[in-house]
């Protein structure tokens, strides 16, 4: 009888992760190695990250065999990030799954990074309004609304529960330009802050006054028409309704640019980034240094950091809900690594409970990219006998939906 054990692997971007889900549901096991040496450079560097991949890739997977105190024989399938994702990065783990489930004779499942994002909360849903729903709750309200946003995606998804237990993507929105991840990132680094810059960015705007700057958003919402209606029926989207709501987020990111520019900030900029560096705070994270940092910020920088956060997130959260109304979800989930953003949490719980819409959020630990979310999708393409070719490759611009 099989053990509905499944190994999962994910090697999309800079975390490394393997991880032992049982059923799609319960975790016994989810190890992530994060690969600090980007720090120094402000950002993901795609060589870098394929290396340290190898160099964490076996003593990641061997201490989530270990925490999930299973054995090999125990596994029923190997499932591993197909896309989208750093080309190299993906590389390491699509060949390393191959092999192992070659070595095994266990099958490979290929999975969709934004899907893994998704089933992250599917499998792990917090609700503020309703705690400890179960997850099969959740798949009863299809249709539903999916915000996966993170550094490198910012997309809308309806998701429709099919007759076979598995999901269908619909594709409603996606930012035109940055996405929400990267522009705090890339925001955060033009300020000095430590790379990744988007937990700092949160836990720095909390000591900021988020009405400051009058940042604004115009709301991108059309219906398709000409080549752009074409394009969508060749991608298959099947309802007949195409309305979009798209986002764009580099013009705050040049907003941001234009107000340092005019207020003079940058020789203080250059100074806190050198004394941070200094101290060797670049490579801090905010649980462990905020009180470190902080005295390195001033009012004007904390304004605009608290400034930025409320604009994009009262952005992400507008839309969002708009789309929902829209197509009728019967629910809202919230995934990604900006899905632990403590102000979109908020804003979003409070939209939700005056709309009287179910919400959730992955854990902070699923947030993020990780392998038991990997692991999860996985598990509907297990019982639907859905598996990977012997020819698999990565595919770093990987849709869904």
């Amino acid at each position: 009888m099989a053990s509905e054990l499944i190994l999962g692997i994910e090697t999309s971007c800079d975390e490394t992760s393997a991880a032992v889900v049982r059923g799609g549901r319960e975790v016994l096991s989810n190890v992530v190695a994060s690969q600090l040496v980007h720090s120094d450079y402000g950002g993901v560097v795609p060589e870098l990250a394929s290396r340290e991949h190898l160099r964490a890739i076996v003593p990641v997977l061997r201490e989530a065999m270990q925490r999930a105190r299973v054995s090999y024989a125990d596994l029923d399938a190997i499932a591993v990030t197909e896309g989208p994702g750093l080309a190299g990065a993906l590389l390491v783990g699509i060949t390393f799954a191959k092999a192992f489930a070659f070595g095994l004779n266990k099958p490979l499942i290929a999975v969709n990074h934004l899907e893994g994002h998704i089933h992250a909360v599917l499998m792990d849903a917090t609700n503020p309004g309703a705690p400890g729903l179960a997850s099969e709750t959740w798949e009863a309200r299809s249709p539903l609304l999916a915000l996966v946003v993170s550094g490198g995606h910012t997309h809308l998804y309806l998701a429709t529960r099919v007759p076979d237990l598995t999901w269908h993507y619909r594709n409603v929105g996606k930012t035109l330009d940055d996405a929400a991840g990267e522009a705090y990132d890339k925001v955060a680094k033009l300020l000095g802050l430590p790379w990744p810059g988007g937990p700092w960015m949160d836990a720095l705007a909390a000591h900021g006054d988020p009405g400051a700057v009058p940042f604004r958003f115009a709301q991108i919402k059309k219906k398709a028409t000409g080549n752009t209606a074409a394009k969508l029926s060749r991608e298959n989207l099947d309802h007949a309704d195409k309305t979009r709501f798209d986002l764009s987020f580099s013009g705050i990111k040049t907003a941001v640019r234009r107000y340092v520019e005019l207020n003079a900030m940058q020789p203080s900029i250059a100074a806190r980034s050198a004394a941070l560096r200094s101290a060797g705070l670049h490579r801090a994270k905010p649980s462990e240094a905020l009180a470190l940092v902080l005295p390195h910020f001033d009012p004007q920088t904390l304004n605009l950091i608290a400034s930025f956060q409320a604009s994009v997130t009262s952005y992400l959260t507008r839309t969002a809900f708009a789309a929902a109304e829209h197509f009728g979800a019967k629910g809202l989930i919230v995934s990604g690594g900006v899905a632990a953003n403590t102000e979109l949490r908020r804003r979003i719980s409070v939209e939700a409970a005056q709309r009287g819409l179910a919400v959730a959020f992955p854990s902070i630990a699923l947030s993020t990219d990780n392998a038991a979310m990997i692991a999860a999708a996985a598990w509907p393409k297990f019982l639907a006998r859905d598996f990977a070719p012997d020819t698999l490759e990565p595919t770093p611009q990987l849709r869904l939906g």
